[in-house]
């Protein structure tokens, strides 16, 4: 090793490691020079952190210290992400500035100490903070990929001596590891980080939980150990009469993994097959499908228990052939069967990609998609606590594999919907997503897929998002996406249906916009503190001022404005406009229904069908934002409402009315059940329909069905 400074009883991590054995750890691998930087990066750390000391009463120096090793001994990381590692406090907690580091390490490092620094005298609240500093962090990652690996061995270090910080923080951190950062370690497929990571978080968050299942596996190791290793033995020797360099060893689960399990699936510690398993590690992929075969040989394998994810790999890169099998003695063991590179990967995640010697980020393909979704996240996010949750939310949700109709591959978070699925196929396909076949079959959009299910989107170029598709999808691209779409869309459709609400109330009181004087106008805009006229007539169109209120004072009127019923004047009504024009969901007005409008701050105008009890009980109470309205003769639009079927309990009854439905092009949102008796069941459908007559004839077509005793369109509110 090159000369360096004395360091005189420099201070150790809680195992005795010094500076210098990290210099002799990295100097295989890199040169002199930068060996001698990482030494400089410490002797900076450690003067900018005298006096400073951790809870547990340790030089605060150990802790960046121990931080280094770990991305240089467990990660193999480049000389750069070593430096940053030493310094990632100093920005934080010293007086030391990005300037300076930028002098003496170069802009990189400065750069990659700055993405690891918390932000400070942030305004709001501690949750806002919190969000904040993540967006931060999440940010530079998306520059530099090394930023997220170091906060992931800066966590683990805090995770590891958690033992002297008090309760109430302690369970704050092993939350906010066990929410956050494991799925990091997860989604960049880290396994040993994240693994420990979580077991750490659960003896935290729950010790009693931890120190029994403890003891449990412990108590259970001894039998099911002996089991595995005659596994092991009679799996190694078929494999090596075959011809193949195999190696095959047994695997513990993680007790945080079991414990899940366990929670997630109602089971019991017994009833946990895979609790130890065995490992196939082979030369290739041709291998790992040899040895499948072979072992299922050799073992029978349990029904609909394998699993390729070397042909689909998971979204964090990680590939295995998985399958369970059943012993002679009637156990099911579950074995695992991989290359040595996908072994690695397995392990190591991206820091597996890493070109060591060279310092080079080398990106694999899943993570370079995790990051164009943490950016699309945060184009579209309208706060920083709504991008915090999506990106929680993206992280922990666990996947499905869906087929496009020519055989696309689509990967999809758990419970995802057809609409999810258009919306990862393109946006445009999800906004104007119509219908959706389900292998074949006429679907509701709100349907959750499952695994190997082929998609097909129908489209409809007037279609448009429903603000009801956010109550269903789950994907953070989708609901973004329609959330932009209706937030765009209003402000558009909401200043061109105000200037006809406007328009209309002024040619009832005789007037119109040009006869409006620019006196009137600066007064009324002085008045309602608006820029100028748009901005009035857009808070007109989504309901927060009554338009001939308005249309009197721009007019100048002493008189009150003319009551809605001598309006004779109807606005059409074209569609659903999402905030501009909603219908009710009182009682889901369609066309050819008698409707009555009713302006609604925030909301525009709302379209009640004339008969519901809403309408009735407000016009005893205000008749000054009644809007009459008419239905247009040319809209193309769909129309949400209910239909209730009471049906006979027969096997199929439910598929021979949802086929009904689907071939007189209605499309099913959703289906609710509510069983009246024994012999008949009444279940409610929520449809898209055209008009009142499509709806006649849906009600004809369902009516001549033998298992259908009534069938009603109820009106409600």
């Amino acid at each position: 090793m090159a000369d360096l400074p004395v360091q005189l009883n420099g201070p150790t991590d809680n195992n005795g490691f010094q500076i210098t054995d990290l210099c002799r750890m990295v100097e295989s691998r890199f040169s002199e020079d930068d060996v001698q930087r990482i030494y400089q990066a410490y002797l900076l750390a450690a003067e900018a952190h005298s006096g400073q000391r951790r809870q547990s009463g340790e030089p605060y120096i150990t802790h960046p210290l121990a931080v280094s090793r770990i991305v240089a001994e467990d990660m193999r990381m480049d000389a750069h992400a070593i430096m940053a590692a030493l310094l990632h406090d100093v920005l934080e907690d010293t007086p030391v500035t990005h300037v300076q580091l930028a002098e003496q390490f170069g802009e990189e490092v400065a750069q990659l100490v700055e993405g690891l620094s918390k932000l400070t005298n942030l305004e709001g609240s501690k949750a806002e903070a919190q969000a904040e500093n993540f967006r931060k962090m999440l940010m530079a990652m998306v520059s530099d990929i090394r930023v997220i690996v170091i906060k992931l061995a800066d966590r683990l270090h805090n995770m590891r001596t958690l033992g002297a910080v008090g309760l109430a923080k302690k369970r704050r951190v092993a939350r906010e590891t066990l929410e956050v950062f494991a799925p990091i370690a997860h989604r960049l497929g880290i396994t040993s980080i994240k693994n420990e990571l979580e077991d750490l978080g659960f003896e935290a968050l729950y010790p009693h939980r931890y120190n029994t299942l403890k003891a449990a596996v412990e108590k259970a190791r001894g039998n099911r150990s002996q089991l595995v290793s005659k596994i092991e033995i009679q799996s190694r020797a078929v494999l090596e009469e075959m011809g193949l360099n195999a190696e095959v060893f047994g695997r513990e689960k993680h007790l945080y993994s079991l414990f899940l399990k366990m929670r997630n699936k109602q089971m019991s510690f017994g009833d946990v097959y895979d609790m130890f398993a065995i490992r196939v590690i082979v030369d290739t992929v041709d291998d790992c499908y040899r040895a499948l075969g072979r072992l299922h040989n050799l073992y029978k394998p349990v029904e609909r228990s394998f699993k390729d994810h070397i042909a689909i790999p998971k979204n964090n890169g990680y590939q295995s052939l998985h399958t369970v099998m059943q012993t002679s003695s009637g156990v099911p063991v579950e074995a695992q069967i991989r290359t040595r590179d996908m072994d690695r990967m397995a392990q190591d995640g991206i820091a597996a990609h890493w070109k060591y010697k060279t310092g080079e980020e080398n990106t694999p393909t899943h993570a370079r998609e995790w990051l164009q979704q943490v950016l699309e996240l945060q184009k579209n996010a309208s706060d920083t606590l709504e991008f915090y949750e999506s990106a929680k939310h993206d992280l922990v949700h666990k996947e499905i594999y869906v087929f496009s109709p020519k055989g696309r591959i689509f990967r999809l978070p758990k419970n995802a919907t057809p609409v999810d699925f258009a919306y990862a196929v393109h946006s445009d396909i999800g906004n104007q997503c119509r219908a959706a076949r389900v292998d074949r079959r006429m679907m509701p959009l709100s349907t959750q897929l499952n695994s190997g299910q082929t998609v097909e989107i129908y489209t409809h170029e007037y279609a448009a998002p429903s603000p009801m598709w956010l109550d269903f999808v789950v994907t953070p691209r989708a609901r973004h996406a329609i959330r932009h779409y209706l937030r765009t869309m209003d402000d558009e459709k909401a200043l061109l249906f105000g200037r006809r609400l406007v328009i209309r109330a002024l040619a009832a009181l005789g007037g119109s916009l040009d006869t409006i004087s620019p006196e009137n106008l600066e007064r009324v805009l002085r008045k309602s503190n608006y820029a100028d006229l748009d901005a009035l007539i857009l808070n007109v169109g989504i309901g927060n001022h009554i338009p001939s209120a308005i249309a009197a004072q721009l007019l100048g009127e002493d008189t009150d404005p003319a009551p809605a019923e001598q309006q004779t004047t109807p606005l059409l009504v074209d569609g659903p406009e999402g905030s501009v024009v909603s219908m009710a969901r009182c009682c889901l007005p369609i066309p050819g229904d008698n409707i009555q409008g009713v302006i609604n701050a925030g909301h525009g105008v709302v379209v009640h069908r004339a008969g519901c009890h809403n309408v009735l009980k407000r016009s005893r109470n205000r008749s000054s934002d009644w809007v009459p309205v008419q239905w247009s003769e040319h809209s193309t639009a769909e129309f949400t409402t209910h239909l209730w079927v009471s049906m006979r309990n027969q096997p199929g009854s439910l598929a021979r009315v949802a086929d009904t439905i689907s071939r007189l092009t209605a499309n099913i949102e959703n289906i609710s059940f509510s069983n009246s008796h024994d012999s008949l069941t009444d279940i409610q459908f929520t449809l898209t329909v055209r008009d009142r007559k499509h709806m006649a004839r849906l009600i004809r077509q369902i009516r001549n069905l033998r298992m259908v005793e009534r069938v009603r369109r109820e009106l409600h509110g």
